[in-house]
């Protein structure tokens, strides 16, 4: 008897091109719809940040959907390979969900992967998706015109950063969806496919708003037409190996940002502005303002731009807010629970994950660390000071 393969669909793409947000909105979808999802999420650092958004988010652990992460290290590395493979194994030993969907890290190479699930028996890769952000497209590459031309002059001089990432990842998708096209004007958005389109004319293109995606749709999919990629499988063998033995390719770092104390708003926005540049590709995580101590807000940067969305309330201020409607037996329970946090503010506190171009990273996240309130300013703060905050104050948890 044939065995039924679980169709597999990886949503993969540079650095802040959308792939949690479309990952957070699927996932969603399949709580509602009663549809089994095995998840797989890879983040470079040791926060895990995506993964604690993820389950923060009452999603897993309902309607029998699952989570696993992979961190500190890329999934197309040996180490990422290794683990990947050790937890889909693990997970279907006992399991039989209808999807798996893996969402890779913005560094990741496809090759290895798309080599890694050609060889399986019982999973079926299906949509190797890649996401490209529209504005990095119009900022950086004059809407796509010189994404080739950047390409061939990598390979003149032997050179391998981003942009070969970035068009390796255009190369072997089977699905390309271009994020954040309400963000640039409506007639450059195909100007951008077309000049896309030429180095994957064989993939399918869309746009995507706010990862606005049917799950349905997933389950519509052939398996991955491997043929496609035989050539280039034997032209990027040599450079993928040596590639696959680091943990973090591309001259690629991350630095982690973790302090209990909030970030003084005016300073944080002045350094934001003044030392934020294209070296700084990604950072991403938890923090709060010494103006807003009430709410935990989600820092995601990509590129030059900043969102800023509620995640949801310390739990230090619901027991510090007198009509917080709890019980008297609730409070106690609560304030027992906060003295096991190690911080000098509750449960408050800034995980931010940093990634780009070392360089640049380091005096960026030097200056970040000048934005947190100094020991004067900690007083201030414990006496009811009011800080200038200049950062928009229509501030919205974003519901999928």
């Amino acid at each position: 008897m044939k065995i039924k393969k679980v169709p597999v669909v990886v949503l993969n793409g540079f650095l802040g091109s959308g792939k949690t947000t479309l990952f957070r909105n699927l996932i969603s979808q399949s709580l509602k719809k009663n549809i089994n999802i095995f998840s797989i999420v890879n983040d470079m650092s040791d926060l895990e940040v995506d993964a604690e958004i993820l389950s923060d988010e009452d999603i897993f652990g309902q309607g029998g959907s699952s989570l696993k992460s992979i961190s500190s290290c890329v999934l197309s590395s040996l180490a990422g390979i290794q683990k990947m493979d050790a937890t889909i194994n693990n997970f279907l030993l006992n399991q039989n969900p209808d999807l798996i969907i893996i969402e890779t890290s913005g560094s990741c190479h496809p090759m290895p992967l798309i080599q890694y699930f050609k060889e399986q028996s019982l999973i079926q890769l299906t949509g190797f998706f890649v996401l490209v952000d529209s504005l990095v497209m119009q900022q950086d590459f004059d809407y796509g015109k010189n994404l080739i031309p950047k390409m061939q002059r990598n390979m003149i001089e032997g050179k391998r950063d981003m942009v070969n990432l970035l068009v390796e990842q255009i190369m072997f998708c089977s699905h390309l969806f271009l994020t954040k096209g309400d963000r640039i004007k409506k007639n450059k958005l195909n100007e951008i496919a077309r000049y896309i389109e030429k180095i994957n004319p064989l993939a399918s293109s869309y746009s995507i708003i706010h990862g606005k995606l049917s799950i349905e749709s997933l389950f519509e999919i052939n398996e991955y037409k491997y043929s496609n990629v035989e050539k280039l499988f034997q032209e990027l063998q040599p450079v993928i190996d040596l590639e696959q033995e680091l943990t973090k390719p591309y001259n690629i770092s991350t630095r982690i940002l973790k302090d209990d104390r909030p970030f003084h708003p005016q300073r944080l926005w002045d350094t934001c502005h003044e030392y934020l540049d294209k070296g700084i590709y990604r950072s991403k995580g938890f923090f709060w303002l010494a103006s807003r101590d009430k709410h935990s807000l989600l820092w995601n940067q990509a590129g030059g731009g900043i969102n800023l969305e509620l995640i949801g309330t310390w739990r230090s201020s619901v027991a510090e807010d007198k009509n917080n409607g709890l019980l008297d037996f609730e409070i106690e329970l609560l304030k027992e629970e906060l003295k096991k946090e190690k911080g000098r503010f509750g449960d408050r506190r800034c995980d931010i994950t940093i990634i780009g171009n070392k360089h640049q990273l380091d005096k960026f996240t030097d200056k970040l660390e000048l934005c947190f309130l100094n020991d004067k300013e900690i007083e201030q703060y414990n006496n009811g000071y009011t800080f200038k905050d200049p950062w928009p104050k229509n501030i919205v948890k974003i519901e999928n």
